[in-house]
């Protein structure tokens, strides 16, 4: 299910299902265009806040993100997710680097790899299969700010195995690969998204036997009585 919404609002409006988990991206300073650079890393760090605060206590936050330059500076995401889980207590649970092109890549303008940090508000026990450190691939990306569709499944499929997750929730979903990804594991997912030309490829969106995301289908939830 998609929810055309405000993201942080519907966090507010809706608790946590039991099962829940989250895999999610915030938004670029280019994409609050109301919000100068210090009042976007104000509300980056307070929405990251906001959903570790609404995952359930067995649940995991998984927060996809790209560094940016502005203004001749680097914008390290990664310390802005560190930062909001250290104001939440909360626990680190993995940081993971994943290549968005080949190593050795000379980013021109946008980074070529993206922070993937998993977060709990409770200790966690090691895991029992563990992961990578470094995604040589990000997989198919379906559009340019798309989270690729391998790291989607290495998220997703830490939720379902390690957090025993029954429902993956995006509420900054975009274009809904991580619905799309974790629908193709068997899991329940919802997304937010306050566009609705997104909302609508969100809602099509399913992952190929080819590991292409792609139109054609829809993301499958379970009635948990969600508004929205």
């Amino acid at each position: 299910m998609v929810h055309q919404a405000e993201a942080l609002a519907w966090l507010a409006a809706n608790p946590a299902p039991e099962g829940a988990s989250v895999v999610t991206s915030l938004p670029d300073v280019s994409e609050l265009g109301q919000l100068d650079l210090e009042g976007w890393r104000s509300w980056f760090v307070d929405a990251a806040r906001a959903v570790i605060r609404w995952i359930p206590p067995r649940g995991v936050a998984v927060f996809y993100q790209s560094d940016v330059r502005m203004d001749g500076a680097w914008i390290d995401k990664g310390y802005l997710v560190g930062r909001a889980i250290e104001l939440e207590g909360a626990h680190l649970v993995w940081h993971k680097i994943v290549c968005r092109k080949p190593a050795g890549t000379l980013g021109l303008g946008r980074p070529t790899y993206s922070h993937m940090i998993a977060t709990s508000r409770a200790p966690r026990p090691p895991a029992r299969r563990p992961g990578p450190d470094v995604l040589p691939d990000a997989g198919h990306m379906p559009w340019s700010r798309a989270m690729g569709v391998e790291a989607c499944r290495v998220a997703c499929a830490f939720l379902q195995n390690e957090a025993e997750a029954t429902t993956i929730v995006d509420p900054f979903c975009g274009r809904g690969t991580v619905l799309a990804v974790a629908n193709a594991l068997g899991l329940d997912a919802i997304g937010v998204e306050l566009g609705g030309k997104r909302c609508r490829v969100a809602r099509a969106l399913v992952l190929g036997d080819d590991g292409v995301a792609r139109a054609g289908g829809g993301v499958r939830e379970r009635d948990h009585g969600e508004a929205g």
